[in-house]
């Protein structure tokens, strides 16, 4: 088995794909994941793929003409997955795709499809999640600093929903898993940002400061609860408690 391994982003998982479909290997003798490998196996020979912006567009460009733009959106959608078998989910529903036509995310009689679904669901969970729960603290100069720790790479997605919200403030988003930051300066365009160690440690610390607003919103939660009526079940369910690391109300 060949294995074909990239880093975790859009560009170097569309260029593995491209790698991996021109090899001529013949697709069952080929997988694909993203780094760290978890595993290596001992038997198998492993190629690592470097981003190539080229080849990435084009895939791109033929998901989008020789298929749809639906199906594109879709796919680049679950790149954002973190879990271990996205990328070659992606890659088996491709090949039906172009065997079947855009309909193919519609046959749910293949595992490949059934299991694409599953890793979308659990994306889209945790963007349309997260804007919810994430929470800024204020820092000196008006710069408003949200930490939180995402399983799957939805940093951008969920700026998005900031961009909206407060166009005209200067704030930033912080993945702390994936050290990636989103920066927003008011009524600009934001900016994706890949952290060193010295700035990551710097914004962690930064978001232990406390200020007047905070502490108001931590004393109004506590008691603004009716004790009695507590439940801790649909609580989790509705707020799960992996999600609350970084959330002002939770934290002592």
């Amino acid at each position: 088995m060949f294995y074909y391994t990239c880093e975790p982003d859009s560009a170097a998982m569309f260029t593995c794909i491209y790698e991996a479909w021109a090899s001529g290997k013949g697709h069952h003798n080929i997988r694909l994941c993203v780094e760290p490998v978890e595993q290596y196996t001992l038997f198998d020979t492993y190629i690592h793929v470097d981003a190539d912006e080229s080849k990435a567009e084009k895939v791109v460009r033929t998901l989008q003409t020789q298929l749809s733009h639906a199906f594109f959106e879709e796919i680049s959608f679950v790149t954002l997955s973190a879990q271990e078998d996205a990328l070659d989910t992606i890659y088996r529903v491709m090949i039906l795709g172009f065997a079947f036509g855009p309909k193919a995310l519609e046959m749910y009689q293949y595992k490949e499809v059934v299991r694409f679904w599953e890793i979308r669901k659990r994306v889209k969970r945790e963007v349309h999640l997260f804007p919810e729960f994430l929470r800024f603290v204020s820092l000196e100069g008006g710069l408003l600093l949200g930490h939180f720790e995402p399983r799957d790479r939805v940093l951008i997605p969920v700026s998005w929903a900031f961009e909206d919200r407060m166009p005209s403030e200067n704030w930033m988003i912080v993945d702390d898993v994936h050290r990636m930051a989103v920066v927003h300066q008011a009524d600009k365009e934001s900016v994706l940002r890949i952290l060193t160690d010295e700035e990551f440690e710097k914004l962690c610390e930064a978001e232990r400061y406390k200020d007047d607003f905070t502490k108001r919103w931590q004393i109004f939660f506590e008691h603004i609860a009716i004790r009695e009526r507590a439940n801790s079940r649909c609580q989790q369910t509705l707020f799960p408690k992996w999600m609350r690391k970084h959330v002002t109300e939770f934290q002592k």
